[in-house]
Protein backbone atom coordinates (compact mmCIF):
# COMPACT_ATOMS: atom_id res chain seq x y z
CA UNK A 1 0.00 0.00 0.00
CA UNK A 2 1.24 3.44 -0.74
CA UNK A 3 1.18 5.88 1.72
CA UNK A 4 -1.13 8.54 1.19
CA UNK A 5 1.53 11.11 1.99
CA UNK A 6 3.33 10.19 -1.38
CA UNK A 7 -0.07 9.73 -3.26
CA UNK A 8 -0.04 10.94 -6.74
CA UNK A 9 -3.38 12.37 -6.32
CA UNK A 10 -4.20 14.90 -4.04
CA UNK A 11 -7.16 14.50 -2.05
CA UNK A 12 -8.31 11.14 -2.84
CA UNK A 13 -10.60 9.42 -0.68
CA UNK A 14 -9.65 5.65 1.11
CA UNK A 15 -11.22 3.41 3.68
CA UNK A 16 -9.64 0.49 4.79
CA UNK A 17 -12.24 -2.03 5.20
CA UNK A 18 -11.51 -4.78 7.64
CA UNK A 19 -13.65 -7.72 6.42
CA UNK A 20 -15.60 -10.67 7.90
CA UNK A 21 -15.71 -8.70 11.40
CA UNK A 22 -18.17 -11.97 12.02
CA UNK A 23 -14.82 -14.34 12.31
CA UNK A 24 -13.69 -12.56 15.49
CA UNK A 25 -12.16 -16.01 16.39
CA UNK A 26 -10.37 -16.87 12.94
CA UNK A 27 -8.37 -13.20 13.63
CA UNK A 28 -4.90 -12.39 11.76
CA UNK A 29 -4.74 -8.85 12.27
CA UNK A 30 -6.23 -6.95 15.70
CA UNK A 31 -8.54 -4.10 15.16
CA UNK A 32 -5.84 -2.35 17.12
CA UNK A 33 -2.96 -2.96 14.44
CA UNK A 34 -5.36 -2.07 11.76
CA UNK A 35 -6.87 1.33 12.70
CA UNK A 36 -3.46 2.12 13.74
CA UNK A 37 -2.19 0.85 10.18
CA UNK A 38 -5.11 3.22 8.70
CA UNK A 39 -4.08 6.45 11.18
CA UNK A 40 -0.20 5.90 10.21
CA UNK A 41 -1.10 6.28 6.83
CA UNK A 42 -4.24 9.01 6.81
CA UNK A 43 -6.91 6.10 6.09
CA UNK A 44 -10.59 5.66 7.29
CA UNK A 45 -10.90 2.61 8.82
CA UNK A 46 -14.24 -0.26 8.96
CA UNK A 47 -14.75 -3.39 10.10
CA UNK A 48 -17.30 -4.49 8.25
CA UNK A 49 -19.06 -8.08 7.50
CA UNK A 50 -20.14 -9.01 4.70
CA UNK A 51 -22.26 -12.33 5.76
CA UNK A 52 -23.79 -10.16 8.34
CA UNK A 53 -24.05 -7.09 6.43
CA UNK A 54 -22.69 -4.70 9.29
CA UNK A 55 -21.37 -1.56 8.31
CA UNK A 56 -21.23 -2.68 4.75
CA UNK A 57 -23.38 0.47 3.78
CA UNK A 58 -21.33 2.71 6.24
CA UNK A 59 -18.34 2.21 4.35
CA UNK A 60 -20.10 3.86 1.38
CA UNK A 61 -21.87 6.58 3.54
CA UNK A 62 -18.69 7.68 4.86
CA UNK A 63 -16.74 7.93 1.75
CA UNK A 64 -19.39 9.76 0.37
CA UNK A 65 -19.95 12.25 3.11
CA UNK A 66 -16.02 12.79 2.82
CA UNK A 67 -15.88 13.30 -0.58
CA UNK A 68 -18.99 15.70 0.05
CA UNK A 69 -17.18 17.87 2.53
CA UNK A 70 -14.13 18.37 0.51
CA UNK A 71 -16.42 19.78 -2.43
CA UNK A 72 -18.13 21.68 0.65
CA UNK A 73 -15.18 23.34 1.75
CA UNK A 74 -13.58 23.77 -1.64
CA UNK A 75 -10.88 20.99 -1.65
CA UNK A 76 -12.63 19.51 -4.41
CA UNK A 77 -13.82 20.54 -7.55
CA UNK A 78 -16.15 18.49 -9.47
CA UNK A 79 -15.93 20.97 -12.63
CA UNK A 80 -12.66 20.77 -12.64
CA UNK A 81 -11.42 18.40 -15.63
CA UNK A 82 -9.10 15.52 -13.94
CA UNK A 83 -10.80 16.30 -10.40
CA UNK A 84 -12.33 12.27 -10.25
CA UNK A 85 -15.63 13.51 -9.35
CA UNK A 86 -18.60 13.35 -11.67
CA UNK A 87 -22.10 14.27 -11.16
CA UNK A 88 -24.26 11.16 -12.02
CA UNK A 89 -26.58 13.26 -14.39
CA UNK A 90 -26.27 15.84 -16.40
CA UNK A 91 -29.33 17.50 -15.12
CA UNK A 92 -27.93 18.28 -11.80
CA UNK A 93 -24.77 19.81 -12.47
CA UNK A 94 -27.08 22.82 -12.64
CA UNK A 95 -28.23 22.45 -9.44
CA UNK A 96 -25.22 23.34 -7.62
CA UNK A 97 -24.31 27.16 -8.06
CA UNK A 98 -20.44 27.95 -8.40
CA UNK A 99 -19.18 28.95 -5.04
CA UNK A 100 -19.82 32.82 -4.05
CA UNK A 101 -22.61 33.09 -6.50
CA UNK A 102 -25.45 33.00 -3.86
CA UNK A 103 -23.74 35.75 -1.74
CA UNK A 104 -23.76 37.78 -5.16
CA UNK A 105 -26.89 37.37 -5.54
CA UNK A 106 -28.02 38.65 -2.50
CA UNK A 107 -26.21 42.03 -2.45
CA UNK A 108 -27.22 42.48 -5.74
CA UNK A 109 -31.03 41.68 -4.06
CA UNK A 110 -33.07 45.19 -3.35
CA UNK A 111 -35.84 43.34 -1.25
Amino acid sequence: LVSPRTRVIPNIVIILCGNKKDLDADREVTFLEASRFAQENELMFLETSALTGENVEEGFLKCARTILNKIDSGELDPERMGSGIQYGDASLRQLRQPRGTATQNKQQCNC
